[in-house]
């Protein structure tokens, strides 16, 4: 099976297939720098670094642009409330927004263009609509005229007559429903010059021109969240498609992180910023309860599920560690598990994946248990692999980052420990239970917990 993806546009599944073999072009929205990032923020981020991930596991090239959104309305607002420049506030807040990325372990984009960046392009685009009569100019202000486009509302479903854009009405915008291209110079603002006046751009506008720049006129995949599909992506695609240009071939979107049955935003009180959330948990433990859940489906945030995936990594992490404590170095080399390609092929199902990740490991403990040391290197291979796909192998240097005083104490631990649980079993087994529960005991007072599991006996630290 093919690589398969819902997307939006078409409101089905559809295998994917790539303008040039070999390659994958992606434009992801990004942040709007207005603020701290929270785990509702960086989720997009992550799916898509998933998708990067599997997409370039046999190689292919794959151009992934993430823009930075640095003028907006809300940037400025806030910079005003807190006494500071606009582009003091965005720089201030695209450092913490690309310190998030880099904590839980995104690969770096190709590009992270500024829409500050591109106005040149953004002006050229609107020209190239006002040429072609899908957009029109009020006293420095540029629109688009929606009724120019008979497709408009295609990628989001919408009826022109239910449309609402939620901007202002004014004076001279031929239909409620146009959207700002281009927004006139008000007195204290930032602007850009313009053949229409002086002004900053509207935020559709600068997707559509940084797309383009660095994908061209048509590219492979368009991702972001699903409160995006309308207005921005309809917008981006109506605005692009008017110009001429082919634009997205395929719509990813990934749904929100909720508190309490709402989406996570600032605006309603209840984000959870990532420096907070990683004084919680390790920054790999964050990733992975954010990135095992289907991206097409919300994330309810509890700290109870949270606790549950540290737990579930833990399983990986302490599988892999004692393989390579008793077997010696785990490689990432090799053919995929056949179940987690399924899943994954199958629009991301990063469940499935997981599941047949834990199931390896399960595979793995049976063969440690056993002494058979080559199944359970073999297993151990296989899991890393998948873990990599997922970006949470716990033997990565990204997240190894133990000392090797850390390295060499823990394999003297679990040198002692495995004698112990060893003499244990013997004595379960000769029903000798006094001495069974004297060993647990013995463990259990040197911090070391003992949980029976149907894959035999599992050791962890005690938390303090």
């Amino acid at each position: 099976m093919s690589l398969h993806i819902y997307d939006t546009a078409s409101r089905s599944m559809r295998e994917f297939h790539p303008q040039v073999n070999g390659t994958a072009s992606i434009y992801v929205c990004g942040a709007t720098v207005q603020g701290i990032p929270h785990i509702g923020h960086v989720r997009s981020g992550l799916n898509f670094d998933v998708l990067r991930r599997w997409l370039a596991r046999d190689g292919a090239d794959v151009t992934l642009v993430r823009n930075v959104t640095d003028i907006d309305d809300k940037i400025l607002t806030k910079a005003a409330d807190h006494g500071k420049t606009w582009w003091e506030w965005a720089y201030k807040h695209e450092l913490e927004f690309e310190k998030a990325y880099d904590a839980l372990g995104c690969l770096p984009p190709s590009y992270a263009p500024r829409a500050t960046g591109h106005v040149t392009q953004m002006v050229e685009l609107m020209q190239r609509l006002i040429d072609k009569g899908h957009a029109y100019d009020v006293d420095g202000d540029v629109y688009f005229d929606v009724r120019s486009l008979p497709e408009y509302g295609a990628l989001s479903g919408q009826k022109l007559d239910a449309v609402e854009q939620g901007e202002t009405a004014v004076r001279g915008k031929r239909d409620p429903r146009d959207f700002t291209l281009w927004k006139a110079a008000k007195p204290g603002e930032p602007s850009w010059p313009t053949p229409w006046g002086n002004g900053r751009p509207g935020w559709h506008l600068e997707c559509s021109a940084m797309a383009t720049t660095y994908l061209g006129s048509t590219f492979d995949i368009h991702g972001g969240g699903i409160d995006l599909i309308f207005p921005h992506h309809e917008n981006e695609q109506a605005q692009s498609r008017a110009a001429g240009d082919g634009f997205a071939n395929y719509w990813m979107h990934n749904y929100w992180v909720t508190f309490s049955g709402e989406k996570m935003s600032k605006s309603l009180g209840n984000t959870v910023s990532i420096p907070v959330m990683l004084e919680k948990v390790r920054a790999q433990e964050l990733r992975y309860y954010l990135v095992a859940p289907h991206y097409r489906s919300h994330i309810e945030y509890s700290e109870e599920a949270l606790q549950e995936a540290v737990t579930s990594y833990g399983r990986i992490e302490s599988f892999l560690r004692r393989v390579a404590e008793r077997v010696g170095q785990v490689q990432l080399r090799g053919d995929m598990c056949p179940d987690f390609v399924v899943a994954m092929d199958n629009d991301l199902n990063t469940p499935q994946a997981v599941a047949a990740l834990h199931n390896k490991v399960r595979q793995g403990n049976t063969a440690l248990a056993d002494g058979d040391h080559d199944k359970a290197r073999e297993a151990a291979e296989c899991v890393r692999r998948m873990a990599d796909v997922l970006g949470v192998d716990p033997l990565s240097p990204k997240w190894n980052d133990q000392s090797s005083a850390d390295l060499g104490m823990r394999q003297a631990l679990t040198t002692l420990v495995d004698r112990l649980l060893v003499e244990r079993q013997e004595a379960r087994k000769s029903r000798d239970f006094a001495r069974s529960d004297a060993l647990r005991d013995q463990l259990l007072e040197a911090g070391i917990a003992v949980e029976d599991t149907p894959d035999g006996p599992q050791w962890t630290l005690k938390d303090d």
